[in-house]
């Protein structure tokens, strides 16, 4: 039977659940890793010349938020973190660091509840980490500017599954190598859906959705999608 490519929204699951999600990207996994050539390349094309682009034309904007994340708290500019790229590659993420310079043990930093929420969600409601500065560009997405650098240098794409931790691909399971078949990107199906509004299992199925159905079409109305979150500012914590 052939594959439907229509690409419906799976929010609110319907008749994509996570459970059927994964079963696809199991049995039917040739599907997932199908080859794309003309796509992949004006992909990358576009990748390389929209964040060189930006890079030129917004220089001045990583200079001011540069002195001000300086300024405000004490620590470096930026924050690098590790993160599992295609073919289970691992490269260094760069973002403005939002969150204080604190050396203690994370243990040390929350409470139990809160624990529990970062090692089941990866993330902290009203994290208290972050500082206030921090709090803003989070809630802007302008922490995740330095991310561009990452698309320039083919790490990442302006379009792909959000890049992880590599604990957190044990979450997939069997459908841990559909996930790291593609570039993970700044933005993603599961970041213009919800985003933080979104719980873990769920946004698992969107991630596995997007690279059932990846289209030049596909993401360009993602893009679309979440400049209209950034905007409003929903999702974003």
């Amino acid at each position: 039977m052939q594959p439907n490519n229509k690409p419906n929204p799976p929010s609110n699951v319907g008749q994509n659940t996570l459970e059927i999600q994964k079963i696809e990207a199991t049995v039917d996994s040739a599907y997932y890793f199908r080859k794309k050539p003309v796509y992949s390349f004006v992909k990358r094309f576009f990748d390389i010349f929209l964040s060189g682009m930006f890079l030129l034309v917004f220089c001045w904007l990583y200079l001011i938020l540069a002195i001000l994340v300086k300024a405000t708290s004490k620590g470096p500019v930026f924050y690098r973190h590790k993160r599992i790229g295609k073919n289970g590659k691992p490269f260094s993420m760069y973002k403005f660091r939002t969150m204080k310079d604190d050396k203690r043990p994370i243990e040390e930093q929350l409470t139990p509840e809160q624990l529990k929420q970062f090692y089941t969600e990866f993330k902290v409601d009203n994290d208290p980490r972050i500082t206030k500065f921090g709090k803003f560009l989070r809630k802007t997405s302008l922490d995740e500017l330095p991310q561009i650098f990452n698309v320039f240098i083919g790490n990442m794409s302006i379009v792909g599954p959000r890049p992880i931790i590599d604990i957190e691909t044990d979450k997939y399971g069997l459908t841990r190598n559909v996930l790291l078949s593609v570039r993970p990107g700044i933005t993603s199906y599961w970041a213009c859906h919800g985003r933080s509004n979104v719980d873990y299992t769920e946004r698992i199925n969107m991630e596995l959705y997007y690279i059932k159905h990846r289209s030049l079409w596909f993401d360009i109305k993602i893009i679309f999608r979440t400049f209209i979150k950034v905007f409003k500012n929903e999702g974003a914590k």
